[in-house]
């Protein structure tokens, strides 16, 4: 009797919180802003949850945004021995003038799909998310836990056929198993 293949979930860590984030306010990934005192806290709570993961997590991925830096810098002092990379194409969508706007005021936007004056279309958004994410692929013997932000986890959700729309909270661990998936064929490509 063989045994069955390990699991290779692709682990996640939404960045702690931001000033932002606190105010209600949109904050796209053409706004690189640092986290608040309590983005800090919610960094350290998910590194103790990150360190317990068991298999252990045996590299780190972020984007090139200081909140998804910071977040990785203080996960990656739990786990000294783990690698740490930057990855500018898992930072969130480019909002250009919905930046810091009431998410309230813009979440019909986004649900229509409407792409923000100079800023990025959900359709690239997703092209790029999907794009990064074949280019982890195959890392995902390693371990990697990815740290970025609300709309990367939530293209991650769409690619494997999430049916509710993905809302993580600051500094919430989870994971997605791309591996196993077969519904990772999008518009552009098999991931």
């Amino acid at each position: 009797m063989s045994a069955e293949p390990p699991r290779l979930p692709l682990r996640f860590v939404r960045h702690g919180a931001t000033a932002a984030n606190l105010a209600g306010l949109r904050c796209g990934g053409d706004l690189d802003i640092p986290l608040t005192d309590l983005g800090r806290e919610q960094a350290v709570m998910a590194a103790r949850r990150v360190a317990h993961l068991n298999p252990p997590v045996g590299l780190i991925v972020t984007s090139d945004l200081l909140r998804t830096r910071e977040t990785a810098a203080l996960i990656a002092e739990l786990l000294p021995d783990t690698p740490v990379i930057v990855e500018p194409a898992f930072a969130e969508r480019r909002l250009g003038e919905w930046n810091l706007r009431p998410i309230q005021e813009t979440q019909p936007w986004f649900e229509a799909r409407c792409t923000p004056p100079g800023g990025e279309s959900d359709a690239e958004f997703i092209d790029r998310i999907a794009r990064a994410l074949r280019n982890i692929k195959s890392q995902l013997a390693l371990r990697p836990l990815l740290v970025g932000s609300k709309g990367v986890a939530r293209v991650m959700g769409e690619l494997i056929g999430m049916r509710e729309r993905l809302e993580l909270e600051n500094g919430v661990v989870t994971e997605f198993d791309f591996d196993a998936r077969p519904c990772l064929n999008t518009t552009w490509s098999a991931l």
